[in-house]
């Protein structure tokens, strides 16, 4: 039986050269990956605790750092059968208005951006900069002045006072309109004005030019906007706190804040729990316009 001898110096090269692939490896790609997983573990640990503190019946801090210790998905079924707490509702209620509000805010923030990108008209100047004044001051400073507003049209007008959606809805629309219109319209600059000139010679006012050509080409931006409008919509809780009042008529960021807003009964459980099913719309939303996000701008518009 013979054994191959090794030379140490052979091994020894081989190993160096070994060590400095790795090396090269990793300093052209190999700390892209290591960027991402480690961006990928900061960004999913929050969505791992909340989950596990959510099947976690106890319903503390305290006994939701050992992660998935028990798995039970009984703040769950308790979320549906809590009298005081009608979290159906709430589920109802914030869809509805985040759709709601989604939809008409791009709906109006794509034709205030096509007017001001298109059309030259007088004081077009002073309004593009009136929607970037505006957006310096906080929305924190007009929830006064939105529950007298409302108060005073809930006297002539119920459906648009205190303890209406319909009045929350456009409270969303008049403070998401002036970013998203600017967003908009920067993004219907970029489309040439030259396929705008093609319609007008074979007879199409505005309107068509609007609907039918370049609202295809822009979108990527109205899905931006739409999920950006969504998100907002659902996590915001300082207007929906003051405009409804009903427990009924609440949204879900009004309504788990209940969970433990109180010192001696928190439930962190329930809380959580509640936080894993709002997330799903989102979710729900995101995947159905991704493609749209990702497409490009003119695709096949000059052709």
């Amino acid at each position: 039986m013979f054994i191959e001898e090794t030379n140490p110096k052979e091994s020894s090269s081989w190993i160096q050269h070994s060590k400095t692939n790795v090396l090269r490896w990793f300093v052209r790609t190999g700390w892209r990956h290591f960027v991402g997983i480690l961006s990928c573990a900061f960004a999913g640990f929050p969505i791992l605790y909340i989950v596990s503190a959510s099947l976690n019946q106890q319903g503390t801090l305290i006994s939701s750092n050992h992660l998935f210790s028990s798995i039970t998905f009984d703040n769950y079924v308790k979320l549906f059968n809590m009298p005081q707490q009608p979290f159906a509702e709430w589920y109802l209620n914030t869809i509805i208005i985040g759709l709601s509000g989604s939809v008409l805010s791009v709906f109006l923030g794509a034709m205030a951006a096509y007017a001001f990108s298109r059309l030259r008209f007088y004081g077009r100047r002073v309004g593009l900069f009136s929607l970037i004044l505006v957006q310096m001051f906080p929305q924190v400073l007009s929830i006064v002045a939105i529950y007298l507003l409302l108060s005073n049209f809930g006297d002539v007008f119920p459906i648009l006072g205190i303890n209406s959606r319909l009045a929350l809805i456009l409270v969303y629309l008049g403070s998401a309109l002036g970013v998203n219109t600017y967003l908009m319209y920067g993004f219907f600059n970029t489309v040439p004005k030259e396929i705008d000139e093609a319609a007008k010679i074979d007879g199409s006012g505005h309107a068509r030019i609007f609907f039918t050509i370049i609202l295809p080409l822009v979108s990527p931006i109205l899905a931006v906007v739409a999920l950006l409008s969504f998100i907002a919509t659902v996590n915001e809780y300082a207007v929906a706190s003051t405009v409804l009042v009903s427990p009924e008529k609440q949204t879900l960021a009004v309504g788990l804040y209940e969970f433990v807003s109180q010192k001696f009964s928190q439930n962190w459980g329930l809380f959580s729990a509640g936080a894993v099913l709002a997330a799903v719309p989102v979710v729900i939303v995101f995947i159905c316009l991704q493609k749209y996000i990702v497409s490009g701008l003119t695709a096949g518009a000059v052709k």
